[in-house]
């Protein structure tokens, strides 16, 4: 397609010079006009082609500022099975997909399960022995959704030669022992899971077919951009092939871990800029609120909930979760700053969102950054406070939040984690709207679905998976959470010139949405409104041809990824 114009019930463009309009004119990959359809056919060739959407409402395509998408493929798409709580309510419901997957499967075959979340589940995560009388001498791996825990079996310790030698506890992680020092089947946050998936995920099959049906599910959600905050560049023939193939949804910004030894280098791919970009530094202040290693201020509580989650109030968060010392994180920014790259920091409880901003304002100083556009980052801040939204915005930091934490675990959080004054405002984005810098929504995933609308509705409305509200001041209106979800979280990924709103210039990328999203009640925005599809560059985007175009098989020799953390 070359010229054309595309019209809809309404244009909701996201640009404060036009906000509504009744039709966009694209020629190649670009808008070429914003308006009426007259205003639209003069901007054209003359036998441009007027294509009705057949949409209630074309919106800028929804921009996902933080996510994993090819890791999200890894871990939910087959050969590894779903238990997250979405898929799997309850632990019976867990059982069940281990049963099916016993029966389905070569006695040989190692069984690998992402998703399970012992608040949501309502179950002690499980050791070696409770995985031994479900799994026998089955080789068995159980991910926490947290992507900070991980459960394995006799059978794999046997595997690894781990019986007899079992592995020292790495820098940064933690496995769970008996008191003769023997792994009891359990371990914590990412060099842990490393070790333990990596051997696995070499002998699974390529994961080309499993990125790509990742991709599919973003892109079904309205997703047209996304972002790997934790891009190893192990994965990038992977990213290639997959931007290279025929009707590819997403564009992807990359963010590389600090943990490689390659990541203050600049990358440049086949794909081009603009679909295919390194942007970026991504480290982990602390861990996760689910299992206890969100650095806080304020104590988790002592409940059924923290106490079935092996959440202990006396040594879980504080000080004692943060991943970095201040003077590691100096050394890293000195090394990422000087070349240019836009720094983020993972920080979900108070003492983790300060400690980034600390090193933060002392690095921009050392290297002349204050006052510029630089958009370093913080990821999260569910535990943030006002003060600290405020301070961000003063350094120009921009601010990304994750409403999925308050979606999914809202009721628990408030009372059954975290007392009702912390638990409450849990996600803070009126706060973070207020301070004045730029705010973000994201998913995250795999850690939730790909749901930009459900983000939309979560913070207009405050509105839990559960339909009750806390913390009510919290919610922003609907057109600020809008923007957070596409010209906001293009500004945060440096990307505003290019996609975000429907403007003049920008690539043509679009999502088509079965209502108009100012008409309906913002509390039910996820369930009234669909998404009907999308475009990017000025092709609408075809989901059949692009997954029977991905190879399924790929030969290509390259080591294998490592196996990084999501939230």
């Amino acid at each position: 397609m070359s010229d054309f114009i595309l019209t809809a019930g309404t244009v909701i463009t996201m640009d404060e010079d036009r906000p509504r309009a009744d039709a966009v004119a694209v020629s190649g990959s670009r808008i070429v006009a914003v308006g009426s359809l007259a205003e639209c056919v003069s901007a054209v060739a003359p036998d441009a082609e007027v294509i009705d959407a057949g949409a209630r409402a074309l919106l800028p395509g929804f921009v996902e500022p933080h996510g994993h998408p090819f890791l999200g493929g890894v871990l939910t798409q087959p050969p590894i099975a779903q238990i997250t709580p979405w898929v799997a309510p309850t632990w019976d419901d867990v059982v069940a997909v281990f049963t099916a997957a016993i029966a389905a499967t070569d006695p040989s075959t190692p069984l690998v399960f992402n998703g399970f979340d012992a608040l949501l589940q309502e179950h002690a995560a499980p050791t070696a022995s409770d995985l031994d009388a479900i799994f026998g001498d089955r080789v068995a791996v159980v991910l926490d959704n947290s992507a900070h825990g991980i459960y394995f079996d006799t059978a794999l310790i046997e595997r690894y030669g781990w019986s007899d030698n079992p592995p020292p506890d790495p820098d940064g992680g933690h496995y769970g022992r008996n008191p003769d020092g023997s792994l009891d089947g359990q371990g914590f946050e990412v060099p842990v899971l490393t070790a333990v998936m990596t051997p696995l995920i070499a002998e699974m099959p390529s994961p080309l077919l499993s990125g790509a049906g990742f991709f599919a599910a973003m892109s079904r959600a309205g997703y047209t951009t996304t972002s790997d905050m934790a891009y190893d560049p192990q994965t990038a023939h992977d990213y290639e092939t997959l931007a290279a193939t025929t009707s590819c949804p997403l564009r992807v910004n990359l963010w590389e871990m600090s943990t490689t030894d390659t990541y203050t280098e600049p990358e440049t791919f086949a794909a081009g800029d603009e679909m295919l970009r390194k942007a970026g530094v991504k480290l982990w202040t602390d861990g996760a609120v689910w299992v206890g290693s969100a650095a806080t201020s304020f104590p988790y509580l002592d409940t059924e909930a923290t106490r079935r989650a092996g959440i202990d109030p006396a040594t879980a968060g504080g000080t004692g979760s943060l991943n970095y010392t201040r003077s590691q994180l100096d050394e890293i920014l000195d090394k990422a700053a000087p070349a240019g790259w836009q720094m983020s920091f993972h920080s979900n409880g108070d003492l983790a969102v300060e400690l980034a901003l600390d090193a933060y304002e002392a690095a921009l100083q050392r290297h002349g950054l204050t006052g510029t556009d630089h958009r370093w980052r913080i990821e999260h801040l569910g535990g943030a406070s006002r003060a600290q939204m405020d301070r961000a915005a003063r350094l120009g930091v921009h601010v990304s939040l994750s409403p999925f934490q308050y979606y999914f675990w809202g009721d628990l959080l408030d009372g059954a984690i975290f007392d009702h004054e912390h638990g409450s405002r849990w996600q803070p984005t009126a706060d973070a709207l207020a301070s004045g810098a730029c705010v973000s929504l994201h998913n995250d995933g795999p850690v939730s679905p790909p749901s930009p609308l459900v983000n939309i509705q979560t913070v207009a409305s405050r509105r839990t998976r559960a339909g009750t509200v806390h913390g009510a001041d919290q919610a922003i209106p609907l057109d600020d959470a809008i923007r957070a979800q596409t010209i906001n979280a293009a500004r945060t990924l440096r990307r505003d010139h290019l996609i975000g709103s429907i403007t003049v210039g920008k690539l043509a990328d679009f999502v088509e949405l079965s209502g108009d999203p100012y008409e309906v009640d913002p509390a039910t925005l996820g369930e009234t409104v669909r998404v009907n599809g999308t475009w990017v560059g000025g092709r609408r985007v075809d989901l059949d041809a692009f997954l029977a175009a991905v190879p399924n098989s790929d030969t290509t020799p390259r080591p294998s990824a490592r196996l990084g953390p999501c939230c």
